[in-house]
């Protein structure tokens, strides 16, 4: 369920905001494992419930060690997703990116330093890093920046502080992302500068008495937004109704409704409209704490704008990095992190442009990093040979209904993945069942068992699941499972039951 476009009451806002988190799922009844039945017909007997009548399901199932394929069923036919499709952007990172290589965030300017003042702008330049700030990968970068540009003996600059997230070039939002997904912490804009993943805690919590107004508080508090809080205190026992709405393009959030005398404060993570400037707002007070002294005010650089003009002959001043690509991958894909795969299909897409400003033919009209990306995706596609009318992916996360793939183009991407030198690297960044990531409360019990290396995805009507299960006999499998349009009633089980259900056949099979 979601709630109205750009409105997000209680039980809807929590509802969309835990698409992405592992769902609990029974495991497959030891009497489907045990089956003598063929592979295919325990398949079909789930897939053919009378519940599914108005569902369609897709599922491609092929042996990596002989190429045989074991099942399929309208594995031909274009099906949304969702999550499954950071495999393609997991695929093509791998390709186009070192593994190891860590991005930089940067101090940058041209200006003069005499007599420990910064005769100009100072630019806080990011450069596609999704992980700044965030516990484990930079969690006090604005410090150690500050600090490093204390060192160089500035304790004054004599101009603005320049948040510039031009580094990537376009909207930052995903092509196809739905408006009433924004406001959610998994549908956070994508920023060459980005912070805190792009999002912001809000905890509500009731006053002492009714009528009251509610409390909000923010963490970061310097990422408080513009806020029109009208959300009151109700009597005990009555009915919770929280309220949060931010109208497209707009920075003001509107909080309306009511929590009752003695509700547990609730917790929410929203997106944050303007990554760089919170950034810029984090790094002026840390300049501050470290006696820099900043006399110009803060302002953003962001696409369509630009100034090459402000880096021209600018030396750096103060550096932190990321860490590895292939950590940042593996993050994403455990997590099902959307900011995290769709800035890398930006920086795919900044180094396709890059190779291909050499190139005789080379697009002269503006692309922007997400199309790069994607130009790049399409190019590794043909390579492996699968047909462009079968994967139709138009931005880097899944988020995107737009994005459309058939399992059978699916499996033919793990197929190729599993014969390239990263094979077993990409293949440890996917959850593993029963042990971690959207799989960790999935196939706890059963022959898939830390068998199964998956990546899962799920929206609104949408329960998808693609990777790797090593059979009972040995055989290694590549899987691709997809459920479109099936809306569960009221009192039958999860989807997932089924889909872990069939998962657990594919790994308990023999011969």
């Amino acid at each position: 369920m979601k709630a109205a476009p750009w409105i997000a009451s209680l039980p809807c806002l929590l509802i969309s905001l835990c698409a992405g988190l592992p769902a609990t799922a029974s495991p497959a009844t030891a009497a489907a494992v045990q089956s003598t039945r063929p592979l295919a017909a325990q398949i079909d007997a789930i897939i053919r419930q009378p519940r599914y009548a108005a569902a369609d399901w897709g599922i491609a199932v092929v042996s990596l060690d002989s190429g045989r394929t074991l099942y399929a069923h309208q594995s031909d036919k274009l099906f949304q997703p969702a999550s499954t499709a950071k495999l393609f952007t997991a695929a093509l990172t791998m390709e186009t990116l070192d593994p190891q290589s860590r991005i930089p965030t940067r101090l940058l300017s041209a200006a003069a330093i005499r007599h420990g003042k910064l005769d100009g702008p100072l630019l806080l330049y990011g450069m596609g890093d999704p992980t700044l700030g965030t516990p484990g990968a930079n969690p006090d970068w604005t410090d150690d920046l500050a600090a490093q540009l204390a060192a160089h003996g500035i304790h004054e600059v004599h101009g603005d502080l320049i948040a510039d997230a031009t580094y990537f070039s376009g909207p930052p939002l995903g092509k196809g992302w739905e408006a009433s997904d924004l406001l959610g912490w998994f549908a956070a804009p994508a920023s060459a500068l980005s912070v805190h993943e792009n999002t912001v805690a809000i905890t509500v919590t009731p006053a002492a008495g009714a009528g009251q107004a509610a409390e909000l508080s923010f963490k970061p508090d310097v990422a408080t937004p513009p806020l029109a809080n009208t959300l009151a205190t109700t009597p005990a026992r009555t009915p919770d109704d929280i309220n949060l709405y931010r109208a497209p393009g707009d920075t003001l959030l509107h909080a309306f409704g009511g929590i009752a005398i003695g509700t547990p404060a609730h917790t929410y993570q929203l997106a944050i409209p303007d990554p760089a400037r919170q950034a810029g707002e984090e790094l002026r007070a840390a300049l501050a704490r470290h006696g820099v002294r900043l006399t110009g005010k803060l302002r953003v650089l962001a696409w369509p704008e630009r100034d090459d003009a402000l880096r021209a002959n600018a030396q750096v001043l103060a550096e932190v990095l990321s860490p590895p690509v292939r950590d940042i991958l593996a993050q994403g894909l455990k997590r099902s992190q959307n900011l995290y795969l769709q800035n890398l299909l930006q920086l795919d897409g900044v180094s396709a442009q890059a190779a291909a400003a050499s190139q005789p033919g080379a697009p002269t009209g503006f692309l922007s990093s997400e199309a790069w990306g994607l130009r790049a995706l399409h190019d590794l596609l043909e390579r492996i040979g699968i047909a462009p009318s079968s994967v139709l992916v138009e931005e880097g996360s899944g988020l995107s209904r737009g994005d459309l793939v058939t399992p059978a183009a699916m499996a033919q991407l793990l197929q190729y993945i599993a014969t390239q030198p990263w094979a077993n690297t990409l293949r440890d960044m996917l959850p593993v069942a029963g042990v971690d990531g959207t799989l960790e409360w999935r196939m706890r019990d059963g022959p898939a068992t830390t068998k199964v290396y998956a990546k899962t995805g799920s929206m609104g009507y949408v329960h998808c699941i693609a990777g790797y299960a090593t059979a009972a006999d040995g055989q290694r499998l590549a899987f691709v499972v997809m459920l479109n349009n099936y809306d569960r009633s009221g009192g039958e089980p999860s989807a997932n039951r089924d889909i872990d259900a069939i998962v657990q056949l594919l790994a308990a099979q023999r011969g």
